[in-house]
């Protein structure tokens, strides 16, 4: 099922029509018939605006199902078999802080800091 299928369903299951889903989200409602006949791609965050209009988790508009799907492990074992460094303790702490800091960056402070990053990578050592 595509997104604009299942955002016409929710709609419809609560009782809303597309000038309700327009005075809601400031999205015209040509723009909300588009998304839903499948001739526009909403973004992320247009998506999170149906979201919140129509009161349920994104994932509903993204995922068959009434949990959230399982999110696969991003960690691989080391090749001695043991646990993958910064997999637990101070150093997952590190991780998840840094992964939900970068996710509010935008984009071209994103880019800098990658730029540097890879920078400071190859540079000689002396």
């Amino acid at each position: 099922m595509v997104v604009g299928d299942r955002i016409r369903i929710l709609r419809e299951q609560k009782d809303m029509s597309q000038g309700d889903i327009e005075k809601r989200t400031g999205l015209f409602r040509s723009y909300v018939s588009r998304v839903e006949n499948g001739h526009t791609v909403p973004t992320l965050e247009t998506l999170e605006k149906f979201a919140r209009v129509l009161e349920v988790p994104l994932y509903h508009l993204l995922y068959d199902g009434n949990e959230p799907p399982q999110v696969p492990p991003v960690l691989k074992p080391n090749s001695s078999g043991g646990t993958p460094w910064g997999s637990f303790g101070e150093d997952a702490r590190f991780f998840s802080k840094l992964r939900r800091l970068l996710g509010q960056i935008n984009e071209k402070d994103r880019a800098l800091l990658i730029s540097m990053a890879r920078r400071m990578s190859i540079r000689k050592r002396v």
